[in-house]
């Protein structure tokens, strides 16, 4: 039986593609009509319930007797008026009738604030209803006949009565929730046993075997969900999901990994902001690369055949996918792991199969299946499993393209280009890095998303985010791309390419020139001794710092072996890791810091109570003094360390003397109970304010004091470096952070006690004379950038650097900071 829905609005009716936002023009939430509204208020377009209305007053959807469920969004970005010109008329729950008022809103306000006041109408359950008959491109009254729905065969659902279901609760360490590569490890667990598995997180239960189910329920850190098994090894199956989900996987942020850093500075003539993905710098030509559209028909030729073209396109998909997972390593490897859970996920296949049943070809059903999971991705708000989208509209193109025999082109870039995209999938990134480009800037992106993450792996300078002023860029066009300051110049002067092209040379001799002398010892111009350490978390990190001319660790993130397992580490074990990295190192001095587990690195074993704010809660030192056997069996392990003293012990997360006391108190005791006459170094890393401002308090006891700037920034500035919406923000360039750094270099010197940086800003080439200035005479770099740290520290002298520090104090921004640090270095 068919369902009439009427138009919810008096206006212009016209199709969906006309929607300015792709979220719909795409009809990635559903199939529907778009109204232009010449009425201000919205009616009920069928009898039925009112499921959901957005506290912004400008969404509602509503679902008929029949079950259809229908969405409609009064305007563009209207979400950001907050309310603001929207009356609210019904409630959730309500029940309504046709024609019945649901919210009201002045037309004209709405209309000047918004983007658009273009109203998409929309079915949402596209799996139980299709449209057979629509009104477009018409005038239209409210209550007037706009779509007819019709009711999908449903597939019959299979479900296992081997055994008895049992089940289990959970709390997700994943920093970031379920997304696609802790999904596709879950369901390679899964695909191990024969028991049908489900994870359920409130109302919403998704297949474990199948990653956008799993997406699909929008999960966070410290989220609760119930794993339920079925089938004869139903026990084995709970136990082996709920063991990985109680990890982290992997997931949590490596600590030298530096937040992305938005344009904020203002721009010249001629030049594009955008947001840094990927540091550094490059010039060349612009390497526009344009989306092939891919079209597919909706009518297949016969279930059997499309069937057979879909598998044959998958398989070939499949199998370049898992190529060039073996072939990779690294970041690409782990997101390529992640296609091909896409690939293999029993969803969307079925979603496809049940749509070629229906009469569809195999690439419209394809897209169909796909665009239905993303709906569901977007519809959990998380914006960082959004992000991931991008993964599964990688899917998509790779299956049409076999499917239609499209050829993508991304191979036509030249080596030296700078890519100019509109946006790129990852497979495509993978494709033009084979090219050797230069560069990359794209008009849309995220700082998080795998095309990132994959750039930062390369060493390719990327910025994203770069909006509708990209699009004015042709190809062949001059680029000159500032991936430290966060910005392209388009077409530059001979004098701007000159300026550029000499910066570019500076950054080669001196890579060059750190390569020669990476084994001598570091003093500045004036003879001012630096120590130039390295931050390591594995014998073979240990191994390349060594390489590096790296003289010592600053930080050994002990974390590594503690992480993502059931049970903590023994004695024996952490003792064969700090030895090996004690001898990898030979006799330099070695800063293992204690375990610092909690807030966005999550331990199974060491349960701790939901928190409404992790990153201030039970973390760091906080956790060791609460689980004495975890600190004393890592002490113990430390201490064993030959020869006696290399390793030093530094306190993470510190916020008091007592602290401090505490952790010297057994450190003392276990060093006199294991017959240890030579004295061990015990200092403290400055992350929290409170440490910075007592910091000549915290020298009178500590030995040394380490700054670790990313935990440092984000307490500062208040703004959490894992959250995508001001990541952006996070910069330790911030004057507010520096005066931190300086003031807690001053409060020690009080004390005759040394400081260092361990942080992202000692891997920071611009960030390095202003640290000297404040005071800091140890850095701890990521290895790969120890003998280039040298090199720079070897061109100053301490008096520059002071003035050149004392000039960042006063700045009003990092963003004018970092242009002051761009000024110094021109100067060099």
């Amino acid at each position: 039986m068919s369902l009439i829905i009427t138009s919810p609005l008096r206006g212009w009716a016209t199709t969906l593609d006309d929607v300015p936002d792709p979220v719909f023009a795409q009809r990635m939430m559903g199939d529907g009509v778009a109204i232009q509204p010449l009425g201000d208020t919205v009616v009920a377009p069928f009898d039925g319930e009112v499921v959901t209305l957005h506290e912004a007053g400008h969404a509602v959807s509503l679902r008929s007797a029949e079950g259809a469920e229908v969405l409609i969004h009064v305007g563009l970005d209207t979400v950001m008026l907050k309310g603001e010109g929207f009356t609210p008329l019904v409630v959730a729950g309500d029940t309504v009738s046709r024609g019945d008022p649901l919210i009201r809103f002045d037309l004209d306000a709405v209309a000047l604030a918004a983007t658009s006041l273009i109203t998409p109408v929309i079915v949402t359950n596209a799996e139980a209803f299709a449209i057979s008959r629509r009104t477009t491109d018409a005038a239209i009254g409210a209550c007037e006949a706009l779509m007819t729905l019709v009711p999908v065969q449903a597939e019959a659902r299979r479900r296992s009565d081997d055994g008895t279901l049992v089940e289990q609760a959970v709390t997700l360490s994943l920093p970031h929730g379920i997304h696609a590569r802790p999904a596709a490890r879950i369901g390679e667990a899964a695909r191990g046993f024969e028991a049908d598995v489900h994870l359920v997180k409130g109302d919403k239960r998704g297949d474990a075997r199948s990653t956008v189910a799993l997406l699909a329920l929008g999960t966070a850190f410290g989220d609760e969900v119930v794993v339920q098994a079925r089938g004869d090894d139903a026990e084995a199956a709970l136990a082996a999901i709920v063991a990985l989900l109680a990890t982290d996987m992997g997931e949590a942020p490596a600590a030298a990994t530096p937040a992305p850093l938005a344009a904020t500075n203002p721009l010249r003539a001629g030049q594009i902001g955008g947001v840094i993905a990927s540091p550094g710098l490059a010039m060349g030509p612009a390497a526009r690369l344009r989306q092939a559209e891919i079209s597919v028909v909706r009518e297949g030729n016969g279930a059997a055949e499309e069937r057979a073209a879909l598998l044959a396109a998958r398989n070939a998909v499949r199998a370049r996918i898992a190529a060039r997972a073996d072939s990779a390593s690294g970041s690409i490897a782990s997101v390529m792991q992640a296609h091909l859970a896409l690939i293999d996920d029993p969803e969307l296949l079925a979603g496809a199969e049940k749509r070629i049943a229906e009469g569809c070809s195999a690439g419209f059903a394809w897209r169909g299946a796909i665009h239905n999971q993303i709906d569901a991705i977007r519809a959990t708000g998380n914006a960082h499993l959004i992000e991931r989208t991008d993964d599964l509209i990688d899917i998509e193109r790779q299956m049409l393209a076999t499917l239609t025999g499209t050829a993508l082109g991304e191979a036509a870039v030249p080596a030296g280009a700078i890519v100019v995209a509109e946006d790129l999938l990852p497979s495509q990134l993978v494709t033009l890095a084979a090219a050797k480009p230069a560069g990359l800037c794209l008009a849309r992106g995220g700082p998080t998303s795998h095309v990132a993450i994959l750039c930062a792996g390369m060493g390719l300078p990327a910025l994203v985010a770069m909006g509708d002023a990209l699009d004015g860029v042709e190809d062949g066009t001059p680029l000159l791309l500032d991936a430290e300051l966060g910005n392209a110049t388009v077409a530059p002067s001979p004098a701007d390419t000159d300026a550029f092209a000499a910066r570019l040379a500076k950054r080669d001799a001196r890579r060059e020139a750190a390569r020669a002398a990476a084994k001598d010892a570091c003093h500045s111009a004036d003879g001012t001794r630096i120590e130039i350490f390295a931050n390591i978390g594995s014998v073979d990190e240990a191994q390349a710092a060594t390489a590096q001319g790296a003289e010592g660790s600053g930080l050994v993130r002990s974390e590594f072996l503690f992480l993502g397992r059931e049970t903590a580490p023994s004695e024996e074990e952490q003792h064969a890791a700090y030895q090996g990295i004690a001898d990898a190192l030979a006799e330099r001095p070695v800063i293992v810091r204690l375990l610092d587990i909690g807030g966005d690195k999550p331990a199974a074993y060491i349960p701790i109570d939901a928190e409404e704010n992790p990153a201030l809660g039970q973390r760091g030192v906080r956790i060791a003094l609460a689980r004495p056997d975890l600190l004393e069996t890592q002490l113990r392990a430390i201490l064993r360390v030959e020869p006696a003293g290399q390793c030093k012990i530094m306190i993470p997360m510190v916020a008091s003397v007592d602290e401090l006391r505490q952790v010297r108190a057994v450190v003392e005791r276990l060093r006199g109970a294991m017959g240890i006459a030579t004295p061990v170094e015990v200092g403290v890393m400055v992350e929290t304010p409170a440490a910075a401002m007592t910091a000549d308090l915290l020298a009178a006891e500590a030995d040394f004091l380490s700054i670790g700037t990313n935990d440092l920034t984000q307490y500062v500035l208040a703004m959490d470096r894992g959250n995508p919406t001001v990541a952006a923000g996070v910069d330790a360039m911030h004057p507010a952070v520096l005066r931190m750094i300086g003031e807690t270099c001053r409060l020690a010197a009080v004390h005759g006690r040394w400081v260092g940086v361990c942080g992202g800003l000692a891997s920071d080439p611009a960030a390095l004379p202003i640290l000297i200035g404040l005071g800091v005479t140890e850095l701890s770099a990521v290895p790969g950038f120890v003998a280039e740290a040298k090199q720079i520290v070897r061109g100053l002298t301490l008096v520059e650097a002071r003035a050149h520090a004392e000039l960042a104090l006063q700045c009003k921004s990092a963003a004018e900071v970092r242009a002051l640090a761009r000024a110094f270095e021109e100067t060099r």
